[in-house]
């Protein structure tokens, strides 16, 4: 299969993943065309590989979904949280969260709720994916290894407090695996987040942001931002009116530092940090801008 038509089709399939959709049907025609594309010849596949894609493609965006599904549900929408600050109103949207049955009923998920942590002014709000090990045992978030490679990212590069940003998750609590779990952490499904989305739409609708800053592929497929990292980045995208900035996951950081690649990764993160910067009108020194550019 050449390399469009698989990315063709993985885009398709990641939109239906999105929307909750775990299988999509094929018509017979559509399995023949996507079984030729594997047993034929490489030289004759090369020629008949467009109109192959096409028909496979075709057929899978054509093909009846089983019903229900998920993506029949009406869309997330904000909760109407009463309180005559944003503090109280987030204070009393953590307790809603904590007593929700929702997310609890769907099984996969761990006990402990983790909510946000922050300022209630925050002209930056960070979402990530889900809390791991340690977020749940101090019940806040992004308070481990990349937990503190963000902190470090906020402080000692954007120059700012770590408590004058809000910083969230797309689902509220960590997604269970089966087996003694320990430190082991997974992203949380298409239906996790979903059960939780409510809330951190409510916590966007509180905060009233300048610019959201979405921590992963995950968090920016919570949000409606489809793709991957490497083609969201370095651009701004839209949620509720409001600019988000599509960057890498801090563990993903610390992954391509453990392979030797960490200085690139993050010259990658700290561009579209000075994007950010720049968007909220926040002064960028001349030791800021040269954070990871080469030595002359």
């Amino acid at each position: 299969m050449s390399k469009e038509a698989i990315v063709m089709l993985r885009a398709y399939l990641d939109r239906q993943a999105v929307k909750g959709v775990k299988r999509v049907p094929l018509t017979q025609t559509g399995r023949e065309s996507l079984r030729a594309l594997v047993k034929t010849p490489l030289g004759k596949r090369r020629e008949a590989a467009a109109e192959a894609k096409i028909k496979a493609i075709e057929t899978a965006a054509k093909a009846p979904l089983p019903a229900p599904v998920a993506a029949s549900e009406p869309m997330a929408t904000a909760i109407d949280v009463q309180g005559s600050s944003k503090e109280e109103r987030l204070a009393r949207l953590a307790v809603m969260a904590e007593e929700d049955p929702k997310p609890r009923a769907l099984g996969t998920l761990r006990e402990v709720m983790v909510f946000a942590v922050g300022s209630a002014d925050a002209q930056i709000l960070f979402v990530g994916e889900a809390p791991g090990a340690e977020e749940e045992r101090q019940r806040e978030p992004f308070v481990g290894p990349a937990g503190q490679l963000l902190t470090k990212i906020i402080t000692n590069g954007m120059g700012i407090r770590r408590e004058d940003v809000y910083i969230t998750n797309i689902c509220k609590f960590r997604p269970g695996m089966e087996g003694v779990q320990g430190s082991r952490n997974r992203q949380p499904m298409p239906e996790e987040m979903r059960a939780c989305l409510p809330y951190v739409l409510t916590e966007i609708n509180i905060i009233q942001p300048r610019v959201i800053v979405a921590l992963g592929a995950t968090a920016a497929a919570g949000l409606g931002i489809e793709g991957g990292v490497g083609r969201l980045r370095a651009r701004f995208h839209e949620f509720s009116g409001i600019p988000v900035m599509v960057t890498y996951h801090p563990s993903w950081l610390l992954r391509q530092e453990q392979d030797g690649k960490g200085m690139e990764a993050k010259r990658f993160v700290w561009e579209d940090m000075l994007m950010v910067m720049e968007r909220i009108g926040m002064p960028i020194s001349e030791k800021q801008r040269g954070f990871f550019k080469p030595k002359a």
